[in-house]
């Protein structure tokens, strides 16, 4: 009797390289994001209650779907490959390009914050252009990991999520310990973190940013060494290791930083250099961990890269997007061509708004609002999908399936889809207070310019298409 040998590459000829410990430490590695921990903890201690009431009505139900989707489509593309099935090859490809032109114009924003935490470390008078030279070098170095093959190009995830957990973990053992020699910087009595509406809430969108990413890992679903079993598995594990971090982090930093200090590209260097003081040692631990944050960054940007650039390269291939972006490393079977235009979209970008900025602060938040609108809108589309698909495709075998059922969950979906709309809608308004054109101007026109041409490249892959 002879035993059944998995294949070790898909149809497609991917290698199959992701086990479930990878695909834990990828998703970990793609949620987790510490560079924006402090505009999270900006809302003050309250971020705290929005931290659980978003993880409770958000989180772990968006989680759960996309673990039904991914399993039931195990498919190279992932979020393309759900919205395809429901809602047809038009609307996937409007949802793809946005999922991939948002990492292009999130990268600026990533990497401004590495500048500046590089600036702390290294180079307190770095100029802004300086810092800006240094975003575009770390631009490419991303895209030159991502070329690489799978199996290589893995590994910076992977340390990544490992050294994400430990600087929050840091964070917030460390602040407990400071906080109970020295104080606590903010009041966080039980009244204090009740939920606000307040100014506050012009940050509280970075919370459900935060939590976006599950879906990322199924982009490579086709090079998953068993999707059936270790999407969910790799979801509720790391779900709850980053619910943890994230709620350990902000903590820290109210605890150990007053909220008027509280800078949102330099909160992680102050905190830890509260934390562990000015002397030689503290000094020294601090310089670690801070190179440890850099490479987060990295690792952040690489881990998104990967995921996003695998769901373009598919709907290329289906002929929905322009051809460039499914062309493929011949070895590693990378979408090359969709790395190099990542990188060449994020070097305009930071250096437009270099000469629109006023400070490092300054030009992280305006990219990360108009990436971050940009980036939200592909979810739109997703918990529709869910729905719709249990019920046109409700015969198709779910290896995981959310447990309720179809009427609750609609209501989940509902809420989830809720979420993502206030969330937009946050980013240039805050409730109770009048808009401030000056600064929500430039987003509404650089997302419109963004729809704008993605309709045109689907126009050209459409006539292409045709014409082939």
């Amino acid at each position: 009797m002879t035993t059944a040998v998995k294949p070790q590459s898909s149809p497609k000829g991917f290698k199959k390289v992701l086990r479930g410990l990878d695909m834990t430490l990828f998703t970990v590695s793609a949620i987790l994001v510490i560079e924006t921990v402090a505009p999270s903890a900006a809302i003050g201690p309250s971020a705290i209650s929005w931290w659980i009431i978003t993880l409770l009505l958000f989180f772990i139900p968006y989680g759960l779907i996309t673990a039904e989707l991914g399993t039931t489509y195990p498919e190279e593309g992932g979020l393309y490959v759900w919205i395809k099935q429901a809602f047809g090859e038009k609307w996937a490809a409007r949802t793809t390009w946005l999922y991939w032109i948002n990492v292009a114009l999130w990268m600026p924003s990533v990497y401004i914050a590495f500048a500046g935490i590089f600036s702390q470390l290294f180079a307190p008078d770095l100029s802004l252009w300086g810092q800006i030279l240094i975003g575009v070098i770390a631009t490419w170095v991303t895209v030159g990991f991502g070329i690489i093959s799978l199996d290589a190009g893995k590994w910076i995830p992977n340390i990544g999520a490992f050294l994400k957990g430990l600087i929050m973990v840091v964070i917030g053992v460390g602040a407990f310990v400071f906080a109970s020699r020295n104080g606590i910087a903010n009041d966080l009595s039980f009244q204090s973190i009740l939920p606000k509406w307040d100014a506050g809430l012009a940050f509280l969108p970075v919370i459900v940013y935060n939590f976006m990413g599950f879906e990322l890992m199924s982009g490579a679903a086709e090079e998953m060494h068993n999707p059936g079993k270790d999407i969910p598995r790799a979801i509720i594990i790391s779900g709850a290791l980053i619910a943890l971090f994230y709620i350990l982090g902000t903590l820290g930093m109210l605890m150990a930083l007053p909220l008027d200090q509280l800078g949102l590209v330099e909160g992680i260097i102050d905190t830890l250099t509260i934390i562990f003081g000015q002397s030689a040692a503290g000094t020294a631990i601090v310089t670690v961990l801070g190179i440890g944050a850099l490479f987060t960054l990295l690792a952040n940007m690489v881990t998104w890269t990967i995921g996003a650039n695998r769901t373009a390269a598919e709907a290329a291939r289906e002929g929905e997007l322009p051809a460039i972006f499914g062309r493929l490393h011949p070895v590693n079977k990378t979408p090359v061509s969709a790395f190099i235009l990542t990188g060449a979209v994020s070097t305009l970008v930071i250096v437009l708004y270099g000469f629109m900025a006023g400070s490092a602060e300054d030009l992280f938040w305006t990219l990360f609002a108009f990436s971050s609108m940009v980036f939200l809108m592909p979810y739109l589309g997703l918990f529709p999908a869910f729905l719709k698909l249990r019920k046109t495709d409700a015969n198709r075998e779910r290896p995981y399936r959310v447990p309720v059922n179809n009427g609750v969950a609609r209501i989940v979906a509902v809420i989830c889809e809720l979420f993502i709309i206030q969330a937009i809608v946050f980013f240039i308004w805050v409730p109770g207070e009048p808009i401030d054109w000056a600064y929500a101007a430039p987003i509404l026109i650089g997302v419109a310019v963004t729809l704008l041409l993605g309709e045109l490249l689907l126009f050209l892959a459409a006539r292409r298409k045709v014409q082939a």
